[in-house]
């Protein structure tokens, strides 16, 4: 047995940390950390108290960088991590492991443990980006022994429970494909919330710390418990650089929270009992067929619910086969998208709908609603040959690979400005600043989910950060360089002209990508 789990967890390792996915994932994480981690020459630092900054020692250099790293690690590592379990039963692997003789358990359990791994390695990865960022920018000693004692404490929890709700989710099939990925995101959020409710009151213990895997709650708990402020930011703030530096001591944990985070542990281990009951052990009558017939999540019912809607989409094939060269391309991607998603159908209409009748200033959430459902829709529109093995007949066909990315990208241009035309128009009259946003947010959006695409060969990359990036940006309403389409209305000209910049350079790349995929 103990041979199997040691097998299991290696090739989960080694494969995961062969994919392109895993390389983005890692630049993304090295640019993060240099973002973090402001300059306080600049009047910028990462923890803020009461205007004064706090001295770069190695014990707030962790503790700040583990609590911005569980903000947005429990959903960039589910995306990642998530998709084994498809691609076994894609490739044939399933049926294989499927008639060998280890228990379910030990191969749950194993996988279970390569998802560990491999969360860990990541989080390694940052770690040492952050002690090179420390002898850059840090003030003092660098304490190995803090770095390792506060990731281990703040972010372990969150790593299990990712790796738990990885593994349930893979096991049980209505959550294997599309809706299993939305749900997760509103389980991440709510699990976000906890962390709030914890620090509603800093001055006693409280449950919901049970449930902080991020670890947010406990951080904001530990550094307000020594440095009492009314005004604490941890994630960077400016701050008055005429009062003195605070200093956090090393050691910042106490036993009662040592034991929390052992207890959270401990709860986010819990859906391995499920996911275990759950297993369906690559059975093709139980993954096969319901994946043939679109699954049995709650989106997959609804498209399916739905599908007499799909009759609006149809007229748009046989124009699309009328029409020559790209434009006859980018037309049959946008009714393929449409005709496999009867509920974005509903979607338009309803945004239709809203779009003409709600008054102005509420026209920014109509367009949030909008970007999102898009978002989720043109994250498969890059991926979707490679993932039913069409791409090499799609690269003979006139054009190649570079016609057939151009046409994505426009094909997901279009999608959005079918989601979003009435506020468009409005806009264009209106707010002409709001309404080049949107445009260039969504060139740039577009285009960016065709480079991560083929990078990472997945839709999970980009739709990962793309929840991630409107998430934050619904919470930081004020800051120009967030609000990439405009719903805000903190656009400004040069955030608009950033937007129009990226949107030049990642079509370039992602020309250079397709010109390297045809060689």
């Amino acid at each position: 047995m103990n041979a199997a789990i040691t097998a299991l967890l290696l090739t989960e390792v080694r494969l995961r940390m062969r994919r392109p996915g895993t390389l983005v994932a890692v630049l993304a994480l090295i640019v993060l950390t240099w973002l973090m981690v402001g300059d306080p020459a600049k009047g910028h630092a990462m923890i803020v108290s009461d205007n004064a900054r706090v001295t770069y020692n190695s014990s707030c250099l962790a503790i700040g960088s583990a609590a911005l790293t569980g903000l947005f690690f429990g959903l960039i590592g589910f995306y990642l991590t998530r998709g084994r379990m498809n691609e076994d039963i894609r490739t044939g692997v399933g049926a294989v492991l499927a008639a060998t003789p280890s228990g379910s358990g030990v191969f749950v359990f194993g996988r279970w443990l390569g998802n560990v791994a491999y969360l860990c390695g990541l989080l390694l990865i940052f770690l040492v980006t952050m002690l090179v960022l420390h002898l850059l920018r840090g003030e003092g000693p660098m304490q190995l022994a803090v770095y390792l004692q506060t990731y281990a404490l703040v972010l372990l929890p969150l790593v299990f429970f990712t790796a738990s709700i990885v593994l349930l989710f893979e096991s049980w099939p209505p959550l294997m494909g599309k809706g299993g990925d939305v749900l997760y995101f509103v389980l991440w959020t709510m699990q976000l919330s906890a962390g709030a409710i914890a620090t509603a009151n800093h001055k006693s213990w409280s449950p919901a710390l049970l449930l902080d895997f991020s670890g947010i709650g406990i951080v904001i708990a530990q550094v307000s418990a020594v440095l009492p402020s009314s005004g604490l930011v941890i994630g960077g703030g400016d701050f008055d650089a005429s009062l003195a530096p605070r200093t956090l001591p090393n050691l910042l944990w106490t036993a009662p929270i040592v034991w929390t985070r052992i207890a959270s542990a401990l709860i986010a281990l819990l859906p391995l009992l499920p996911a275990l009951l759950l297993f369906h052990r690559f059975s093709p009558d139980r993954v096969k067929v319901r994946a043939g017939q679109g699954g049995w999540s709650p989106l997959a019912l609804l498209n399916r619910v739905l599908r007499p809607c799909a009759r609006i989409a149809r007229p748009l094939l046989p124009l699309a086969a009328r029409l020559p060269g790209v434009g006859g391309h980018v037309l049959a991607l946008l009714a393929l998208v449409l005709l496999t998603n009867p509920a974005a159908i509903v979607a338009a209409l309803a945004l239709l709908v809203l779009g003409c009748a709600i008054d102005g200033p509420q026209l920014g959430a109509v367009v949030i609603g909008a970007i999102v459902v898009w978002g989720i829709l043109i994250s498969e529109i890059s991926v979707r040959d490679a993932q039913y093995d069409v791409d090499a007949m799609t690269a003979a066909l006139p054009g190649g690979r570079l016609r057939s990315y151009a046409a994505q990208w426009l094909a997901s241009c279009l999608l959005a400005l079918l989601l979003t035309a009435p506020v468009l128009l409005r806009w264009l009259a209106h707010a002409p600043l709001r309404a080049a946003a949107l445009l260039c947010g969504v060139a740039a959006l577009s285009a960016a989910a065709g480079v991560l695409g083929g990078l990472s060969r997945t839709a999970r990359t980009f739709l990962a950060l793309f929840l991630f990036g409107m998430y934050v940006a619904t919470q930081a309403v004020t800051i120009p360089a967030l609000d990439v389409a405009g719903f805000n209305g903190a656009a400004t000209i040069a955030s608009v002209t950033g937007y129009l910049v990226a949107a030049g350079l990642l079509l370039l790349l992602g020309r250079l990508l397709a010109l390297r995929q045809s060689r």
